[in-house]
Order: structure tokens, then sequence, then C-alpha cells
């Protein structure tokens, strides 16, 4: 029985030497420690160990040594560095929503650091990438991770990160165009009313002006007998080409304002159809004629003149 017990120890130390091997002990922490798991003497050197492992594009490796860096140094220069590097990781695998995630981390951590401006830089570009439809897509759908409002999300960090920085107001109004890709198109007209508001003298205050009235004009359609709505729209457009006669996007605002007021036309149309068929011929007449007057350049017009000819007939009638 002896003899059994003693080969068993034997094979116990035997194949138990190779881990106990990998502990040392340091009388520094007076404890065993595992160097697999241990940081370096210095940050500056944990951070050149992570970054062999980011050079050679193992990122899981990597991320877990610039982890230990934030951890174990909190407080050295060095950490946002580590921060930072790990938002890159996750970007450079095509994972945006983490890499944002983690670039945020620099700012609320350490908001005085260097990285700030590099971070809101990334932060704007992946929002873009998001918006395009790039990055990895998990699930059974096929569906972005991150995407749904996380966009709206990335950029409404960009304006508060840097409010007066040169991503902002080009973030404020990507957030709208966001939106309005959405169909939403109140909430979409409300955030093109900040580039106005918060930042009249930026180039996108220009683009943002056209964009509320497209975003009154797509308004419109949902609404086929809401004047109002149209009306705002046509109006949106004329002060653009008022205010911006050699802007590229007058030619467009020009289009649309014909569009729209031919969908005015066929509107006063069909409710003077709707007077027409129940014989109340006044309320009709007002609509043709407003057609005639008003849209004359309207292909409705020829048709109001009729109908107006036709009331006048069975008038005398």
């Amino acid at each position: 029985m002896q003899k059994k017990a003693a080969v068993l120890l034997l094979l116990f130390l035997a194949f138990a030497r190779p881990a106990f091997s990998f502990w040392m002990w340091t009388p520094e922490t007076n404890r065993w420690v595992n160097p697999q798991y241990s940081v370096k003497d210095t940050p500056a050197k944990q951070l050149e160990y992570a970054m062999s492992f980011y050079r050679a594009k193992d990122y899981k490796k990597a991320m877990d040594e610039f982890q230990k860096l934030v951890r174990y140094y909190p407080r050295a220069k060095e950490a946002p560095e580590a921060e930072f590097y790990i938002g890159q990781c996750f970007e450079d695998q095509d994972r945006y929503f983490d890499a944002f995630k983690h670039y945020q981390k620099v700012i609320e951590r350490y908001p005085f650091s260097d990285r700030s401006s590099d971070v809101v830089e990334r932060q704007f570009h992946l929002g873009n990438k998001l918006m395009e439809g790039a990055g990895k897509r998990c699930g059974l759908g096929g569906i972005l991770c991150g995407d749904g409002y996380d966009v709206v999300e990335i950029f409404r960090a960009v304006i508060k990160n840097a409010p007066y920085g040169p991503f902002a107001p080009q973030a404020q109004y990507k957030i709208g165009l966001y939106l309005q890709g959405k169909q939403l198109y109140q909430e979409a007209r409300d955030e093109f009313e900040k580039v106005i508001n918060d930042y009249p003298n930026s180039e996108w205050a220009k683009a943002a002006k056209y964009q509320i009235a497209l975003a009154d004009s797509k308004r419109s359609t949902e609404a086929p007998y809401d004047q109002k709505v149209t009306q705002a729209a046509v109006e949106g457009f004329k002060d653009f080409v008022k205010e911006y006669p050699d802007a590229e996007l007058s030619d467009k605002a020009q289009e649309q304002i014909r569009r729209l007021r031919e969908k005015e036309a066929q509107n006063n149309f069909l409710i003077g159809q709707f007077y027409e068929k129940h014989k109340n011929y006044d309320a009709a007449r007002i609509y043709y004629d407003t057609i005639v007057k008003d849209f004359h350049d309207s292909t409705w017009a020829p048709k109001a003149s009729e109908k107006l000819h036709r009331i006048g007939q069975e008038s005398v009638q």
C-alpha cells in the first residue's frame, strides 16, 4: 500500500512541476505570482509590451495587456494611450460601436489627455462608417453590430465632447440626415434646426436649411390633404433659393418647388371634385378657380378650367 502511494506521489509531482514552476515568489509583494498574469515594472514597458502584440495584429492579447496597464497604472501618462489602443483594436476588427465606447472612456477618464482630439475625430469617422452600413454583422439576420440608433449616440458624443470643435456642426447635420433616412421627418427637422441655431456661420447651416424644406416636403406626402405642410415646404425652398441663389442645391430646390406646387394644385383639384360630386358648386368653383389663378403653370390648370366651364353650364341649366 505504501509502495502504491509513493508511486502516485511521484506521478503527481512529475505532472505538477511544470505548472508550479510557472509561479514565482516575489519579496516585493510577499506572494506568489504567475508571470503570465503579471504586469511589467513600469507603465512604459507595459505599453511597449502591449504594442508588440498590437503590431502583430494579435488583438486579443494586445487588449489584455493594454487592460493591465489601465488597471495597474491608472494615473500613468500611458494609461489614456492604452485605453485609446483598446478602442483601436476594436476598430481594426470592424467592431465599430465597441470601439466608440472605449474611445469614449479616454474622454471620460482622462479629459485632459493629448488623445482627446484624436478620439473625437475617430468617433466622428466611426459614426460615418456605421451610417454607411459598414462594420461587422452579427446574428441570424445579419444586422449590424451597433446598428439602430447607435449612430445618433455616436454623433451626439462627438458634439458633447467638443461642442465647438471642427466636427460638431457636421455631426449635428448627420443626426438630421440619419433620422430623415429613417422617415422621422419631424425629428429630423428639429435636428437640422439645431445646426442653424448652434452653428449659424458653419457651411452646414446652408445645407440644413435645404434639408428642413426637404423634410417638410417628405412630410407633405404623408398628409396628402394637409396644404399647410406643403406650403411650408415651398416657402422653405423659396427662402433657400433667395438666400443662396448660386448654391449647388438651388437648382434642386427649384425642382422641388415645381413638384410641390404641382402636388398642391392636385390637392385643390381633388377637394374641388369632392364638392362638385356633392353638388356644392360654389365651394367647388373656389378650388378650381384657385388652381387657374395661382397654379396656372401646373398640369392641373387646364383641367380646372374645364371644370369651371362645366359648372357654369350646369348652373345655367
